[in-house]
């Protein structure tokens, strides 16, 4: 009876008949059709067999509409827990959009390029759900981004900062994070992390984010590299070029320590010593360390900071110099010194000043004379926090010296 009752209502709705119905016409209409039919039929000629029919009937249906019931208790188990509402962005499994309508059989999302896509409620109840717009409704989105090794990552991290800033759709709070990814092939990976309001305009936000970072980087000199596998050819500036090594002698020459010095000589103690790059925040030396050479600042500036208190008790600008008693006498380091923003220092070991020594008898007795001058400074702000030995005598300095150099008199 239930094979006779579909043939006919398939025979109603088939698709071959001219006035057939609309191509719209749902088949979980057909299906309560057949059971509203079925069931008027069995109670009416077969009621004796009604209970044995209704139970072969009730398996029959089942089998038959399984993924209907499936879809209609999905849709029923979304709308109580309401995992997502509509006009808000979701993603399901693969399948992305905001949602548009949601019925007791299926859910129906509106993709980013306007498509029209319907999710059956039993697929979206065993996919994990994400929610872009909640538990709020700004979102974070994320750009990716490589930059060349020679870039410092804070002069990197800046222009990021710069481009997003520039973005009409970054919002400003929450405040936008760049954080390096990782050390890629060719490049230093870097992701610039920031919110919009709505997340349906996020590929405008980054066509917005990633427009301004090829301007900005242009602009501050930082170069996008080629991938990895492309080969071209290029010609690498060593890391210190005869530039350098003038630009370093020019600042040795405005130092008391080596004014005494002619040209000649400063570019060979500053093509000896050693330039490195401290990032803002570092410790270029600390406080009690072991050492045996001198930094002068190059580029940034840097703060000298007493150890346990945290009490600043100077900044050393460009040009500026520190750890001289260390090359000189082989004395620990008396104070720890940071870096306030990305500094350029030049290392001067006690080795490159004994051979400097040894070149210029008159040298050691200059420097002697100048660190008298200078070594009140800093015991004065040390005399805070613990008790200040008294000076040490220019003569007995200068044997200390001698002797760490081992120079005879």
């Amino acid at each position: 009876m239930l094979a006779i009752v579909t043939a006919v209502v398939a025979l109603v709705a088939n698709p071959w008949r001219s006035d057939r119905p609309s191509d719209r016409f749902p088949a979980i209409v057909q299906d309560f059709i057949i059971i509203v039919l079925f069931t008027v039929i069995g109670t009416v000629l077969l009621r004796e067999q009604l209970l044995t029919t209704s139970a072969v009937g009730a398996v029959v249906v089942g089998f038959a509409l399984q993924d209907t019931l499936g879809n209609l208790f999905s849709g029923l188990a979304i709308q109580i827990e309401k995992p997502f509402r509509v006009g808000q962005w979701v993603q399901i499994g693969e399948r992305e959009g905001q949602v548009q309508e949601i019925t007791w059989r299926a859910t129906k999302l509106r993709t980013k390029a306007g498509q029209f896509l319907i999710v059956p409620n039993s697929v979206m109840s065993k996919e994990p759900v994400l929610n872009y717009s909640e538990p709020t409704v700004p979102t974070r989105v994320e750009v990716e981004i490589g930059a060349s090794y020679s870039a410092p990552p804070n002069d990197v991290k800046r222009a990021l900062q710069e481009a997003m800033a520039n973005a009409p759709l970054v919002m400003k709070a929450p405040e936008p994070q760049v954080v390096i990814k990782g050390f890629g092939a060719s490049s230093v990976d870097y992701l610039a992390q920031f919110w919009i309001e709505d997340y349906g305009v996020d590929r405008t936000a980054r066509d917005q984010v990633r427009s301004n970072l090829w301007y900005t980087f242009r602009r501050h000199n930082i170069e996008i590299p080629f991938p990895i596998q492309v080969q071209y050819e290029r010609d690498e500036e060593p890391i210190r070029t005869d530039r350098h090594v003038a630009a370093a002698a020019e600042h040795l020459a405005a130092i008391d320590l080596f004014k005494t010095l002619d040209e000649n000589a400063r570019l060979a103690l500053s093509k000896r010593a050693n330039e490195y790059l401290f990032a803002a925040g570092e410790a270029i030396v600390r406080q009690d360390a072991a050492g045996d050479s001198m930094f002068v600042l190059m580029s940034g500036n840097a703060r000298v900071v007493l150890e346990p208190s945290g009490q600043e008790v100077a900044v050393i600008p460009a040009g500026g110099f520190f750890g001289e008693m260390s090359m000189l006498t082989g004395d620990r380091r008396t104070a720890t010194v940071k870096a306030l923003d990305d500094v350029c220092v030049l290392e001067i070991s006690a080795k490159d000043f004994r051979a400097l020594a040894l070149a210029m008898p008159g040298l050691l007795d200059h420097v002697s004379t100048v660190m008298s001058e200078r070594r009140t400074g800093l015991d004065d702000a040390r005399a805070h926090a613990a008790v200040t030995p008294a000076p040490e005598a220019h003569q007995t300095f200068l044997a200390r010296m001698r002797r760490f150099l081992t120079l005879h008199a």
